[in-house]
């Protein structure tokens, strides 16, 4: 994408996480799990951790300096921003390596088994949205990775323990930025003209629906949904101003959209027995360091640290002039928050994970749980693995 933040995810992702279900509090469980949970990502340009670099004919891909400069050996991984996403930090925090790139994987490769990363940048809740990128997975798409994915896990540890793993595992989608930034808010796609703001939110609640109801059937109980930053915040957006401020009609927006999804994921609670499904409020968060930079180390929250909000593009190219010091910035580029503003993002979205009781703290020698979530996996039933993925 594009889009800031879905955060966490987005899922959200980031990160996205695993909270009570909206009606009923969650009891924390009693017994102790020393496993990490399996994490499974889906997401956008905020949470791709290499997918697009597979797609040979994808556009939206940064897998050049000065991307990643910041992320272990300084070489670019096909992360959109100068170090760690937010799903990377979230995962680490639950004592488990970033989930990987479901791209990389061949279906009969032993790491179906835990967590997979299927962020696509470019991708949207509509398949429509990002296809002037190309080649990306749609969020259809990566349900459909992911059911590859069970597939896999039932043809080696067979149904039983695929499905515990599953229903214990936390599902983060950081999705919708695009369908606003690579959609919506072009005059040139359709759905910005077709389309009143009202029955555009409509649309994206019904696909919505759809997808996550889709993703229960597959076993996600899990489901933390990274809510919409405040888009009209992002540099992207800001150049378009008269005074450089930011959008309140965009900002308006997201607001509207998260206020929709959170009363979507309540009514799917309700619905679907176990389902525990939540919105992280992302937009208060990123607003915080957009409004208060300083209180938390940053200097400079209203452009980005490679100069590049009015390029074509809005990325950090390799002729791109980097900020002296990429600690002091929010934004990386002209749409991703920098390593150092995902750092506390991710702090800010896990706080809020246990404060809703949703996951309970290590006790220091074994990594947070989820609450519900399965504490062994067995390889019983095992069966023929499929062919390997093309």
């Amino acid at each position: 994408m594009a889009a800031l933040l879905a955060m966490v995810a987005i899922a959200i992702v980031a990160l996205a996480t695993v909270a009570g279900a909206a009606s009923t509090p969650v009891a924390a469980a009693t017994t102790t799990n020393k496993t990490p949970p399996v994490i499974y990502i889906f997401g956008d340009s905020m949470s791709d951790v290499g997918n697009n670099n597979y797609l040979f004919l994808s556009l939206a891909k940064c897998n050049y300096p000065w991307y990643g400069i910041d992320y272990e050996n300084g070489w670019p991984t096909g992360r959109f921003t100068n170090g760690r996403t937010i799903g990377d930090i979230m995962a680490a925090k639950f004592g488990a390596p970033p989930p990987v790139p479901f791209l990389s994987l061949y279906m009969t490769d032993d790491e179906v088994l835990g967590g997979v990363n299927f962020a696509s940048g470019g991708a949207g809740l509509l398949n429509e949205t990002g296809i002037y990128f190309v080649q990306y997975l749609s969020f259809d798409n990566q349900i459909s990775s992911f059911e590859q994915i069970r597939d896999a896990m039932i043809a080696k540890i067979g149904k039983k323990a695929t499905e515990k793993t599953i229903n214990g595992a936390i599902f983060q989608i950081g999705l919708g930025s695009n369908d606003y930034v690579n959609n919506f808010l072009r005059p040139f796609m359709a759905d910005g003209i077709v389309y009143t703001h009202d029955e555009f939110i409509g649309l994206l609640m019904d696909t919505m629906d759809r997808q996550l109801t889709r993703l229960y059937n597959l076993g996600a109980r899990h489901i933390w949904f990274s809510g919409l930053a405040p888009l009209g915040c992002i540099p992207s957006q800001r150049v378009t101003s008269d005074d450089g401020g930011c959008l309140d009609d965009v900002n308006a927006y997201a607001i509207q959209f998260n206020m929709a999804a959170k009363k979507l994921l309540a009514g799917l609670n309700a619905k679907l027995p176990g389902a525990r499904m939540s919105l992280s409020d992302c937009y208060s968060i990123v607003m915080e360091l957009i409004d208060h930079p300083q209180k938390y180390g940053f200097k400079t929250s209203h452009t980005s640290c490679c100069d590049v909000d009015t390029s074509v593009g809005g990325l950090c190219l390799p002729t791109a002039q980097l900020c002296a010091d990429r600690k002091d910035f929010v934004f990386w580029d002209a749409y991703h928050t920098s390593d150092a503003a995902n750092q506390i993002i991710a702090d800010r979205l896990f706080a809020e994970m246990v404060g809703s009781g949703a996951v309970v703290p290590g006790n220091g020698t074994s990594p947070p749980r989820v609450v519900g979530a399965p504490t062994t996996t067995t390889h019983a039933d095992a069966v023929a693995a499929p062919p390997r993925k093309p």
